[in-house]
């Protein structure tokens, strides 16, 4: 079976921990997949508000997360605090990735990368990227350095 490998950039421009909570695990006891798809989300939207943005004002446009890929590499447990780097590439006319490299005490816990869709929600269609989106990312990831 052929897996998903994702190549993470080597630099990032943010960063946050987030604790691994009591809900956030499964019944055997460690972090739940499904729960590492919830805990990205949180840390996107402390991504976006660093830079005074959100899902639905990120420099005059929305976005909606258009895929999702997860490489998960070890477990987690319960108040495990996540260390949790994000940065942002790729860029389209109407796309870019946000990739997640998700640690703790430095143990790489899950590799995640969102396709984001730049969207107008009033018109309820898709819009370009705006440039000081683009700008404020441009030097960002250095795509022959990956992990």
């Amino acid at each position: 079976m052929a897996r998903i490998k994702i190549n993470l950039p080597a630099a990032y421009t943010f960063k946050t921990t987030i604790p691994v909570r009591i809900t956030d695990l499964n019944y055997g006891n460690h972090l739940a997949n499904d729960k590492v798809l919830s805990i990205i989300h949180e840390a996107r939207v402390q991504f976006l508000n660093h830079f005074g943005w959100s899902e639905l004002e990120l420099a005059g446009v929305g976005i909606i997360m258009a895929d999702v890929a997860i490489e998960y590499k070890n477990q987690a447990y319960y108040n495990d605090q996540l260390d949790i780097e994000i940065t942002i590439g790729d860029f389209t006319r109407v796309s870019f990735d946000i990739f997640y490299k998700v640690t703790c005490k430095e143990k790489l816990i899950a590799k995640v990368k969102t396709g984001i869709v730049t969207f107008d929600y009033a018109q309820n269609k898709v819009v370009e990227v705006p440039e000081e989106v683009k700008l404020a990312f441009k030097n960002e990831i250095d795509t022959d350095k990956t992990i």
